[in-house]
């Protein structure tokens, strides 16, 4: 009896298959057919490929529900297309033509199965019975034969750790402490976290901390014992609540070879009675049950069993790139060690039908046809069968077995691969896609987190640092960075790091000897063998030395840092230009250990990683060229030395506004006019900054000028506001306190002093009365016709002179403002100190009055007359 009832129609179009699965995956689940949604989910899938695909009409899906399971209609709209009579010498499906798979599937999969035809539409069915399970069953696998059952230890120990609220161990059980060897009180009250040893490839999975808040968790990662190794773990994780609502996590771990303890299956059995017409999954049959739960468990075990199942001596498995154009093995068994992952061929060997891997192919002697399949060169395999995964008519990997023995596999052993790669493969992509998601999120993370920390210097040797340190170990075991000063340069090694520090000099030496790569712009990583190969050779040169070869004596010092390096270099290196606007700046370079190999994804990362570090280190370079000019020619414009007046104590105190400035608006000098005579001042031009600096040095220079040739007070300033009015709209007006100081034998001093437009000088006395020692007179730069005056002050000993500028005394925080009496205040309590102490004091105060930086540029002259004592 017919209980529900769904239908959808999907368009002759590529994207109508991923929408048909999700079709009946939902309508199954939404029914609570949970147990055989899997099943349907395949079956639709290749015949709605069929019809969309191969037919090239519309197809439509109609979802039936009875008691007993349901029922799948998939029709199309091209009725005369032969469908394949499953009769007893009959094949459905042959290893060279994509159609006649479904029927296949339908055959091993489905309790019944048929084909129905109209005078418009030709229409398969298939029927899913449900599980009949015993009672009180809540999920069940078949019976196995005890050589397929999963292999432990004679005492299977089962860690059970609680984790509280704030992460730390509450509770460690005996199994935990004979698996991980900690006593309970070493390891209670502190974070698992100090334990854990967590994958940290990006994007490849949840942070620990994030997996002990989840609700439930499974999967693996690492524990270090007290031996201090890594024991490989599986864990379950359940998140619980006291009976005073307290939360904490619960997790059971066992050694990651035993996870068959704790793993939950994929996906419901049932009893092997439980079905008469249909036994078990084909899928578990040939992978086992439980699945694996990650892309590289399922794929080494898709190698194992493909060997095992044609009793081959090897297997291959090779996933394509996005391209389709190159395959990259992902797993391997009874291949060489150098046949390693990420190793890539070319999807397209040869001219032939068997050059590519898109077909099937049977080699019976590949010394008859050298080279036919790359990843078996020099293996001594001698015969071999290649089956391609396929997805959606789109090629994404292939499935080899090889044998050593000539004339193994015919097209049956073909057959029965292509089918087991036909059920796998949807599985193989899903898991792909998966773990690629995880890893191209993760990579945007990266790639966010490394452009904040190159965007936060400028300093070269600190961005070169960066660099290295942001690929290794995250995306290289080792990298090296070579820079190039400019077009007419070699490249130079500028930095080196290794995972393992103690390898660093070793590789660094080896590096210094061969010729670095060259400077070619073209983007993206090319393989640079150089480093592998000498290392290769001076490994060589040290062992024959050691045995005694060409050599009087042996040579056993450094044969293990040579062999080491030469491991560390043995794998695969790459080399990516740094350009930067339109210009090779240097090269980035990374490299695996013996045989490893760089994945695509990694490679992609890589390159973009390599973009933002070269306008970094360009940026970097640009600012430290600027700096270092522009810090020459503010030093130009401070004076060359303060000279020592006798009889006068002198302290003078500057600082410019804004980062890298040593000279801004504000501006101080003190130098000798003739015998016995000494001219000071101290100005401030309107401005901060490269501006206000310009006329700072007209300033500076025009005073010594004037001063040097006879003029008085009045006079210097009177001609310097001429020449600030001359420069036009690069003018600047200025405030400027100028005097000349004469020190007298009875041990006071006189100075004459012009005050035009600038903060009074303060004269303290001994007694610590604080007074003006000028009147205030018009600034420079804003009137043709300046009359100035000067005025006389004597300097008695114990006597002390405090010039500053503007930037001291409107010092502010919020409304607040230092002001002339706050600075009264403050010189008032420094009667008795030195000059160098009152210009302290002051500074120090006006650094105290508010919490933020300066805005403004500052300078403080301070002149004292020692008592006679003090001399």
């Amino acid at each position: 009896m017919i209980t529900a009832r769904a239908a959808a129609s999907f368009d002759p179009v590529g994207r109508s298959v991923a929408a048909a699965r999700a079709f009946v995956r939902d309508t199954l689940q939404g029914w609570g057919y949970s147990d055989i949604v899997d099943d349907a989910v395949v079956l639709t899938s290749e015949l709605v490929t069929n019809a969309v695909i191969h037919a090239g009409t519309a197809a439509d899906v109609l979802c039936l529900r009875t008691d007993q399971g349901v029922r799948v209609e998939v029709g199309d709209r091209y009725p005369e297309r032969e469908v394949p009579i499953h009769g007893a010498h009959h094949v459905l499906g042959h290893p060279d033509h994509e159609n006649g798979r479904g029927l296949l599937l339908c055959a091993a999969l489905a309790s019944r199965w048929g084909v129905d035809y109209t005078p418009t539409h030709k229409q398969v069915w298939f029927q899913l019975d449900l599980p009949q399970r015993p009672v009180g069953t809540r999920s069940a696998g078949p019976a196995l034969p005890a050589a397929l059952l999963p292999v432990a230890d004679e005492h299977v120990r089962v860690a059970v750790v609680q984790i509280d609220r704030t992460g730390a161990i509450s509770a460690w059980n005996e199994d935990a402490a004979h698996v991980f060897g900690y006593a309970s009180e070493q390891v209670v009250g502190k974070p698992l976290t100090d334990l854990a040893a967590w994958p940290h490839t990006p994007g490849t999975g949840t942070g620990i901390a994030e997996a002990l808040q989840l609700s439930r968790w499974e999967g693996s990662y690492g524990i270090r014992g007290a031996d201090g190794r890594v024991v490989p773990v599986y864990a379950s994780h359940l998140r619980v609540r006291d009976t005073q609502g307290e939360p904490s996590t619960v997790c059971l771990l066992v050694r990651d070879d035993e996870r068959a303890v704790l793993q939950t299956p994929q996906r419901a059995a049932v009893s092997d009675a439980g079905r008469e017409s249909r036994t078990t999954d084909p899928f578990e049959v040939f992978i086992g049950s439980p699945a694996p739960d990650d892309l590289d468990g399922l794929l080494q075990r898709t190698v194992e069993r493909a060997r095992d199942m044609l009793d081959g001596d090897a297997a291959f498995l090779l996933l394509a790139t996005d391209d389709e154009t190159e395959l990259e093995v992902r797993a391997t068994t009874g291949l060489p060690s150098a046949r390693q992952r990420f190793a890539r061929v070319p999807v397209e060997a040869g001219t032939g039908r068997y050059g590519s891997a898109r077909m099937p192919a049977v080699h019976e002697d590949l010394t008859a046809v050298p080279g036919a399949v790359p990843l078996l060169n020099s293996t001594g395999m001698r015969s071999v069968v290649t089956v391609p995964l396929k997805v959606e008519g789109r090629l994404t990997g292939s499935l080899g077995v090889a044998a050593e023995a000539a004339g193994r596999y015919s097209n049956e052993e073909a057959l029965r691969l292509q089918f087991a790669a036909d059920r796998i493969a949807l599985a193989v992509e899903s898991a792909r896609l998966g773990e690629l998601e995880r890893l191209r999120r993760g990579s945007l993370s990266f790639l966010v987190e490394a452009s904040d920390l190159l965007a936060g210097t400028l300093d070269r040797d600190q961005t070169l640092a960066l660099m290295a340190q942001m690929t290794v170990p995250t995306l290289a075991t080792w990298c090296a960075v070579y820079t190039i000063a400019d077009q007419s340069s070699d490249p130079y090694l500028s930095y080196v790091l290794h995972e393992d520090e103690e390898r660093i000099d070793g590789l660094k030496d080896l590096l210094s000897r061969i010729d670095p790569p060259d400077p070619v712009p073209t983007p993206g990583a090319r393989v640079w063998t150089s480093p592998n190969d000498a290392a290769r050779q001076a490994a060589l040169l040290v062992s024959k030395r050691e045995l005694g070869y060409g050599s009087s004596r042996p040579v056993s010092s450094g044969i293990g840092v040579t062999l080491a390096t030469a491991a560390a270099v043995g794998g695969e290196t790459v080399v990516l230009p740094l350009v930067a606007r339109n210009r090779v700046i240097g090269m980035l370079t990374l490299g695996k250990p013996t045989d490893d190999h760089f994945r695509q994804e990694i490679l992609e990362l890589a390159e973009d990683l390599s973009r933002r570090a070269a306008l970094a280190l360009d940026n970097s370079r640009l600012y430290s060229e600027r700096m270092a000019i522009s810090q020459s020619l503010q030093r130009s414009l401070l004076p060359p030395g303060l000279p020592q007046i006798p009889g006068v104590e002198v302290e003078v105190i500057y600082r410019a506004a804004g980062e890298g400035n040593e000279v801004g608006g504000d501006f101080y000098d003190l130098f000798p006019i003739r015998d016995d005579a000494y001219g000071f001042a101290i100005g401030d031009v309107c401005g901060t900054g490269p501006e206000a600096a310009a006329v700072t040095g007209l300033a500076r220079h025009a005073l010594r000028l004037l001063a040097r040739e006879g003029f008085g007070g009045p006079a210097v300033l009177e001609r310097l506001n001429a020449a600030i009015l001359d420069e036009g709209a690069r003018s600047r007006f200025l405030t400027l306190l100028y005097g000349e100081l004469w020190p007298q034998e009875d041990g006071s001093a006189v100075l004459k002093v012009v005050c035009a437009g600038h903060p009074l000088p303060l004269r303290l006395r001994q007694d610590g009365t604080v007074s003006p020692a000028a009147e205030p007179q018009p600034l420079l730069g804003v009137m043709d016709d300046l009359e100035l005056y000067e005025q006389t002050v004597t300097l008695d000993p114990g006597d002390v002179l405090l010039c500053v500028t503007d930037g001291v005394t409107e010092r502010r925080e919020g409304t607040r403002m230092l002001g002339d009496d706050g600075l009264v205040d403050v010189l008032k309590t420094c009667t008795g100190l030195t000059a160098g102490a009152v210009a302290a004091r002051v500074l120090r105060a006006v650094e105290r009055f508010a919490a933020e930086p300066a805005s403004d540029d500052m300078a403080i002259l301070a002149m004292r007359v020692p008592e006679p004592h003090a001399i």
